[in-house]
């Protein structure tokens, strides 16, 4: 026999299923973040550093990217599976960057075209990323990070192409290490 729910029962079940749903639409998105900007950066500095050190191939450092592309999907799949809540909210974020890699692919594939100036572009796509992200799941931070990654590409496009390797691994650091730190600590918080 069901149990009927008083009107304060009722609104805290529906409270409770709303932040359940945030919470696991979030999810520990930080995970993301936190893994690609530690990657993106280190691949950024690392590249400055060889290149001013007088290493012939710079980019060799980049390969550190397939490994961590394998862990992201690995990641994100192990988290869309054992999610009990699947939201719209969701869905969109990993349609956008799904964008947005492909954004990036497109924009390394002519790389020669654009003068090797490819950075600044890369950080224009992931700051609309970030922004996209931070607006859908409402969190400041994130959206800020967006901000600071287009602002990073506007210095970008002033700089010769060696310098933006050390830009984009501040903005790196700053635009999406700090949020996806702080989503990390405060989906534990959440919990």
């Amino acid at each position: 026999m069901e149990k009927e729910l008083s009107s304060k029962e009722s609104l805290t079940l529906i409270t409770e299923m709303i932040n359940r749903a945030k919470r696991e639409t979030a999810g520990d998105g930080g995970f993301q973040m936190r893994l690609w900007g530690w990657v993106i950066a280190i691949c950024n500095f690392g590249h400055f550093t060889l290149d001013e050190l007088g290493y012939e191939h710079p980019y060799y450092i980049w390969f550190l990217v397939v490994p961590a592309a394998a862990v992201s999907f690995w990641k994100g799949f192990e988290i869309a599976r054992k999610a009990r809540v699947k939201s719209h909210v969701s869905h969109v974020i990993n349609q956008v960057w799904i964008m947005v890699f492909v954004g990036i692919m497109i924009t390394l594939a002519f790389m020669p075209v654009i003068g090797y100036n490819q950075n600044p572009i890369i950080l224009i796509l992931s700051g609309i990323g970030m922004w996209t992200t931070g607006s859908l799941i409402r969190v400041n931070l994130v959206r800020g990070g967006g901000v600071l990654l287009l602002l990073a590409a506007v210095i970008g496009f002033m700089l010769p192409v060696k310098a933006q390797y050390l830009l984009s691994g501040v903005a790196m650091v700053l635009g999406y290490l700090l949020p996806g730190y702080y989503l990390t600590t405060n989906s534990r918080e959440r919990v």
